[in-house]
Protein backbone atom coordinates (compact mmCIF):
# COMPACT_ATOMS: atom_id res chain seq x y z
CA UNK A 1 0.00 0.00 0.00
CA UNK A 2 1.00 3.67 -0.83
CA UNK A 3 0.06 6.75 0.85
CA UNK A 4 0.11 9.92 -0.48
CA UNK A 5 0.76 12.38 2.34
CA UNK A 6 0.31 16.39 2.02
CA UNK A 7 3.08 17.81 4.59
CA UNK A 8 4.32 21.25 5.30
CA UNK A 9 7.98 19.45 5.24
CA UNK A 10 10.26 16.85 4.07
CA UNK A 11 11.50 15.76 7.36
CA UNK A 12 9.67 12.30 8.63
CA UNK A 13 10.00 13.33 12.53
CA UNK A 14 8.95 16.69 12.39
CA UNK A 15 6.81 17.22 9.51
CA UNK A 16 2.83 17.61 10.11
CA UNK A 17 -0.15 16.85 7.49
CA UNK A 18 -1.57 20.21 6.24
CA UNK A 19 -4.33 20.96 3.87
CA UNK A 20 -3.63 20.62 0.24
CA UNK A 21 -3.83 24.02 -0.40
CA UNK A 22 -0.41 24.79 2.11
CA UNK A 23 1.37 21.67 1.25
CA UNK A 24 5.02 22.24 0.93
CA UNK A 25 6.52 18.76 -0.02
CA UNK A 26 4.83 15.44 -0.95
CA UNK A 27 5.53 12.24 1.29
CA UNK A 28 4.93 8.55 -0.34
CA UNK A 29 4.32 5.85 2.69
CA UNK A 30 5.18 2.61 1.10
CA UNK A 31 3.29 -0.13 3.85
CA UNK A 32 4.46 -3.66 3.47
CA UNK A 33 3.04 -6.07 5.92
CA UNK A 34 2.07 -4.08 8.58
CA UNK A 35 5.89 -1.60 8.50
CA UNK A 36 6.78 1.44 6.59
CA UNK A 37 9.22 -0.01 4.14
CA UNK A 38 10.09 3.53 2.98
CA UNK A 39 9.06 7.35 3.02
CA UNK A 40 9.76 9.42 -0.19
CA UNK A 41 9.52 13.06 -0.42
CA UNK A 42 9.13 15.54 -3.45
CA UNK A 43 7.64 19.07 -3.79
CA UNK A 44 6.86 18.20 -7.57
CA UNK A 45 3.42 15.44 -7.17
CA UNK A 46 4.04 15.00 -10.97
CA UNK A 47 7.72 13.63 -10.07
CA UNK A 48 6.14 10.42 -7.87
CA UNK A 49 6.98 7.05 -9.92
CA UNK A 50 4.53 4.06 -9.67
CA UNK A 51 1.25 3.65 -8.51
CA UNK A 52 -0.19 5.59 -5.35
CA UNK A 53 -3.52 3.52 -3.30
CA UNK A 54 -4.62 6.30 -1.18
CA UNK A 55 -4.26 10.21 -0.68
CA UNK A 56 -4.46 11.16 3.02
CA UNK A 57 -5.89 15.16 3.99
CA UNK A 58 -6.73 16.69 7.15
CA UNK A 59 -10.75 17.03 6.37
CA UNK A 60 -14.04 16.41 4.43
CA UNK A 61 -13.77 19.36 2.44
CA UNK A 62 -10.61 19.37 0.75
CA UNK A 63 -10.65 19.70 -3.24
CA UNK A 64 -9.86 15.95 -3.91
CA UNK A 65 -11.53 15.40 -7.23
CA UNK A 66 -7.76 15.19 -9.38
CA UNK A 67 -7.12 12.45 -6.49
CA UNK A 68 -10.60 10.90 -7.62
CA UNK A 69 -9.74 10.96 -10.93
CA UNK A 70 -6.71 8.80 -10.51
CA UNK A 71 -8.76 6.31 -9.22
CA UNK A 72 -7.03 6.77 -5.60
CA UNK A 73 -8.88 5.88 -2.56
CA UNK A 74 -9.21 9.30 -0.35
CA UNK A 75 -9.02 9.01 3.51
CA UNK A 76 -9.48 11.96 6.17
CA UNK A 77 -7.19 12.02 9.15
CA UNK A 78 -9.52 14.22 11.67
CA UNK A 79 -6.65 13.88 14.23
CA UNK A 80 -3.89 12.80 13.13
CA UNK A 81 -1.08 15.05 11.63
CA UNK A 82 2.30 12.88 11.88
CA UNK A 83 3.23 10.14 9.89
CA UNK A 84 3.94 7.79 12.74
CA UNK A 85 0.09 8.59 13.80
CA UNK A 86 -1.49 8.43 10.06
CA UNK A 87 0.54 5.26 9.50
CA UNK A 88 -0.74 4.02 13.16
CA UNK A 89 -4.21 4.70 12.10
CA UNK A 90 -4.17 3.55 8.77
CA UNK A 91 -3.42 0.10 10.60
CA UNK A 92 -5.51 0.55 12.89
CA UNK A 93 -8.52 1.18 10.38
CA UNK A 94 -9.15 4.77 12.06
CA UNK A 95 -8.53 6.72 8.92
CA UNK A 96 -12.43 7.22 7.46
CA UNK A 97 -13.40 7.21 3.67
CA UNK A 98 -13.91 10.87 2.24
CA UNK A 99 -17.96 11.27 2.43
CA UNK A 100 -19.17 12.91 -0.58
Amino acid sequence: MRLLLPMDGDDSEESRLVPLGEVQQWAVVEIKEGRVCSTLFTEDRSAIEGGVDAVVVVGDNEHVWPFLDEQMMVLVAHTQRSIDDIVEAYLFRELHELAY
